[in-house]
């Protein structure tokens, strides 16, 4: 993606509209950013967690796929799940309603990143143990997964593509829906590439950015509270005109620290998710008991915004919601901790 990149509508489906990226720099891989009212909610309310969240990834992914239409048989169709992030999607249940299928192809695999020290800005996989990976004669894969670095995203598809070339599949597409940033676009793009001569039948590589292709800070990017190679923030992002204009319903949604925060603890350990996005909450109530604005923030982690359209926002009262929101949610999530 480049500055100069923009959006233009390709498809429609009931909720769900998709626009293609068109931008100077030609790329033989199909990229869209796709914008349903369940993938808004997941970005803009950290509260959507646990199996409400995966239940509205799942729905949105169904509806993404019809309007997508890809021309896949079946029995060609395999859902390859990166865990755990993967299973977030809910492909295999998304391709299932939304064409009525039953019989296509589930796969697993491992890929856990680690820094390689508490400091470093580098990534090494961590956990690659299980793998259970089965193929049809011929296959077009389906793939969700959250990226980031894509330290997990490059490991999996290298192991993906050379267990199917070792095994003469004829691997004929690819379909990656993400929550991420430009390395999606960067190891897709090397992807189809190599899939290109290894394949000779090889047609399609189909990126579906969730909402926007968002921006992974660095040490120099200008903001207070970043989580590096790990979040995906709105500043500098290139985002879908509905998930920009979501921003003015609530003035919490445009100032969130990160777009999913961390995506399988979101699903599958909700009280150690809960906790991260108090912590970054009880981070701006500290700036703003030291005298930072709505408007101040606002204007460091969404710039372009109108903050006039939120209203009068004291910082330090929506702070203080936000914690009792998420405090209620974790509260909520634990009733039955230690119950018998």
């Amino acid at each position: 993606m480049t500055p100069d990149t923009r959006l233009e509508l390709a498809f429609e489906h009931g909720p769900a509209r998709l626009y293609r990226a068109v931008g100077p720099d030609p790329t033989p891989v199909e990229t869209y950013v796709a914008t349903t009212p369940g993938t808004r909610a997941i970005s803009n309310d950290p509260a959507v967690a646990g199996v409400e969240y995966t239940r509205r990834l799942r729905a949105a992914c169904t509806d993404i796929l019809r309007a997508l239409a890809p021309d896949v048989p079946e029995a060609d169709a395999v859902v390859v799940n990166i865990l755990r992030g993967g299973l977030n999607f809910g492909l295999r249940d998304a391709l299932a309603d939304a064409f009525g299928w039953n019989a296509h192809t589930t796969c697993f695999m491992s890929a856990q990143r680690a820094r390689d020290s508490q400091d470093s800005e580098e990534w090494h996989i961590t956990e690659n143990s299980y793998k259970k990976v089965y193929f049809p004669a011929r296959a077009s894969f389906f793939v969700g997964d959250v990226v980031a670095t894509g330290t997990s995203l490059r490991y999996g598809l290298q192991e993906l593509f050379g267990s199917a070339a070792e095994q003469k599949v004829d691997v004929r597409n690819l379909v990656f829906f993400t929550y991420g940033g430009p390395k999606a676009l960067e190891i897709l793009r090397g992807v189809d590439a190599r899939c290109r001569e290894l394949f000779p039948e090889y047609g399609r590589t189909v990126l579906v950015y969730l909402e926007g292709c968002f921006t992974v800070p660095a040490p120099a990017t200008p903001l207070h509270v970043r989580l590096t190679g790990t979040d995906l923030v709105r500043l500098g992002a290139l985002m879908a005109p509905e998930f920009v204009e979501s921003q003015y319903e609530a003035p919490s949604h445009p100032i969130e620290r990160c777009t999913i925060y961390d995506a399988g603890s979101r699903a599958f350990w909700v009280r150690e998710y809960a906790e991260d996005v108090l912590g970054y909450w009880r981070q701006n109530l500290q700036f703003a008991n030291h005298g930072m604005t709505f408007a101040e923030l606002l204007a460091e982690r969404f710039p372009g915004l109108d903050p006039a359209r939120f209203g009068d926002v004291d910082l330090r009262a929506l702070s203080l919601a936000q914690i009792g929101k998420m405090e209620k949610f974790l509260s909520g999530s634990s009733a039955f901790a230690g119950k018998t």
